[in-house]
């Protein structure tokens, strides 16, 4: 058990509205599973959180362009029109990515986003998440069990058994994409 602060506050004394507040517009989250909707193109699938967002009222025409705006963030600006099914896995990644970034977050929350993926498009996503981390400020919170994609953290804690065994700075995180592709196998063809 324990508690913690955001922003100051004591999330434990905020109610189901507030807590669902702050989750839309301080927090995005990205998943193994992608969780895209299979009949919705890809810049509709992003638009969603602005959709449920109930403190503003968005037109159109925004939602529309701040969407386009994260796809092109992750470099899926011309895939804009596809359906999940006409993307691969790592794009399909990515328009989670985007659709984590429309809300401008301040801290993203991935929960093995490259359990899923090959090596070659998990250095691809990881190279996502560190520049969103130097770029814009983002603090990525990734959970993994895959020592490789850890490495890409400029700190890595450690748990087992829900106790935390390490936590430690990571100064070689910018090795982490050589040393990535270095050990993915080679492609022929």
């Amino acid at each position: 058990t324990g508690a913690y602060r955001l922003d100051g506050h004591d999330v434990s004394r905020l109610s189901d509205d507030e807590l669902s507040a702050i989750r839309n517009r301080q927090i995005g989250f990205v998943f193994q599973g992608f969780n895209l909707l299979a009949r919705t193109s890809a810049v509709e699938n992003v638009e969603l959180p602005l959709l449920y967002a109930h403190h503003t009222r968005i037109a159109p025409s925004e939602r529309r362009a701040r969407a386009m705006g994260a796809l092109a963030a992750v470099g899926l600006a011309d895939r804009a029109g596809h359906h999940p099914n006409q993307l691969s896995g790592g794009q399909q990644q990515r328009v989670a990515i985007a659709r984590a970034l429309l809300n401008d977050p301040a801290i993203l929350f991935a929960d093995e986003p490259t359990g899923n993926l090959d090596s070659r498009t998990s250095v691809e996503i990881m190279e996502i998440f560190q520049r969103l981390n130097v770029e814009r400020g983002i603090t990525i919170v990734l959970i993994t069990h895959e020592p490789q994609v850890a490495e890409y953290g400029s700190r890595i804690i450690r748990f087992t058994d829900g106790r935390v065994v390490s936590d430690a700075p990571n100064d070689s995180y910018r090795a982490a994409s050589a040393e990535l592709l270095a050990a993915a196998p080679r492609q022929t063809g």
